[in-house]
């Protein structure tokens, strides 16, 4: 209200403008969302970090369990040979029994399955002790490590839940499944370490009792993430994991040829140097490299399969050089470089299963491309072994380099080979369902 000359005028208090607090938040919140990195925007979805805690948590047993299991057979029954064979043994169930047990997961509930799963592995361990401890029959070791064969495949249960919650997100599942790619790594690389660290400084059967607890542990809290887990459909499920992934599982199997030989020249080349037991320490370093370059793999844009397989044949003729110079500390330097081309490669390979896997099956398909790693990993043991007894160490690099060769080959010729941006399961939009091209 204002008086001019005689005249009373009444105006309006000029309103501050309505959308300019409410603005100014919602830039705040605009702007700390690009400045958050996108992993941690990742974990900022509601329920993610719970899962994952149980999921790093009943990870880290799948590197203690070898490891443990020959120490402890080979310290109780003192043959190296018995224990290797139980272990293979095993190796082998598993290559039967996971597959099976990702259809019961993809059709009944993860929860519903994977728990009853984990108690009969579990168990399986403790009769593994039992049938040790007291000098039970040979083959009671076998059948006891076999029955851990029914252990969920945690990290595909951990994926297909990362897949259901981004799944109009392709930036963010490709970051996901970059930094689940760098956990497999990471508990790979700590999980022997500890392993031996248990069987050797307490007595030979903490390790798999420790990996047991952590297992159990671990999947009751992953289980009990109920918010998280993919929906079971009622819908009938067409198509056959086994036939869509038909031209990816020969790369996932000459992957796991070079993982395996390189594992097993390294070890042998550290141990014709003299230095056998810095042969972990080494192979740490490789882990870490790739551990390293997944997560930073998972803030750049997502790579052709073509690319990715290129460096990683290109990376793995540098460990073999290097061993030829008689280096150590070269080697190191190789394997850490090598390391770094692998979890792009496995990321980008992972994205091709999310988005070839026929509709609610995605757990079996992504079990059948593990499986298909495990049985290369004996394949390129076995073969880098043969070629240390028959031409030496330096030699045996030459397993993980041709093995690489030939996955860039498949990677060359096959149908696999387009940049990972979208999986062509159904993407929600505020438009309504659709359908995104893989």
């Amino acid at each position: 209200m204002t008086v001019t000359g005689s005249t009373l005028v009444i105006t309006a208090a000029s309103p501050a403008p309505a959308t300019a607090p409410a603005a100014a938040p919602a830039a705040r919140r605009r702007g700390a969302g690009r400045a958050a990195g996108p992993y941690r925007r990742l974990f900022a979805l509601p329920g993610t970090r719970g899962f994952t805690a149980g999921n790093l948590i009943a990870r880290l047993p799948m590197g203690m369990f070898g490891v443990s299991a020959v120490m402890m057979i080979a310290g109780q029954r003192g043959s190296y040979a018995l224990a290797g064979a139980v272990t293979a043994t095993g190796l082998a169930a598993t290559a039967v029994v996971a597959p099976l047990t990702a259809r019961l997961i993809d059709r009944h509930g993860q929860a519903r399955i994977a728990v009853p799963a984990t108690l009969i592995a579990v168990l399986g361990s403790l009769s593994l002790i039992v049938c040790v401890r007291t000098g039970a029959p040979a083959w009671t070791l076998f059948a006891s490590y076999a029955v851990t064969a029914t252990t969920p495949n945690i990290g595909g249960m951990s994926r297909a839940r990362w897949t259901h919650l981004l799944r109009d997100s392709p930036a963010a599942h490709h970051t996901a499944m970059s930094f689940e790619q760098a956990a497999d790594e990471l508990c790979f690389m700590l999980g022997p370490v500890l392993a031996a660290f248990l069987c050797g400084v307490l007595f030979p059967e903490a390790g798999t009792l420790a990996g047991a607890a952590l297992l159990l542990t671990g999947m009751l809290v992953f289980t009990s993430c109920r918010a998280t887990q993919p929906p079971v459909t009622a819908a009938p499920r067409r198509g056959s994991p086994l036939r869509a992934l038909g031209p990816l599982l020969p790369l996932f199997l000459v992957t796991g040829v070079v993982f395996g030989s390189m594992e097993v020249a390294s070890i042998a080349y550290l141990d014709f140097q003299g230095l056998g037991a810095a042969s972990g320490l080494v192979l740490a370093l490789q882990a870490a490299g790739s551990c390293a370059a997944g997560l930073l793999y998972g803030t750049v844009r997502a790579r052709s399969l073509k690319a990715c397989v290129c460096a990683l044949a290109v990376l793995m003729t540098l460990p073999w050089a290097a061993a030829a110079t008689g280096s150590v500390p070269a080697l190191a330097c190789a394997l850490v470089l090598a390391g770094m081309a692998t979890a792009p490669t496995m990321v980008t390979a992972m994205s091709q299963v999310h988005a070839r896997t026929p509709e609610g099956r995605l757990n079996e398909g992504m079990t059948l491309a593990v499986t298909a790693i495990f049985a290369g990993i004996a394949v390129g043991s076995a073969s880098a072994g043969s070629v240390v007894e028959g031409a030496g160490p330096v030699a045996a690099y030459a397993v993980p380099a041709a093995a690489a060769l030939i996955a860039l080959a498949i990677a060359l010729t096959g149908r696999s080979t387009a940049r990972p941006g979208t999986c062509r399961h159904p993407v929600r939009s505020s438009r309504g369902p659709r359908r995104a091209r893989a």
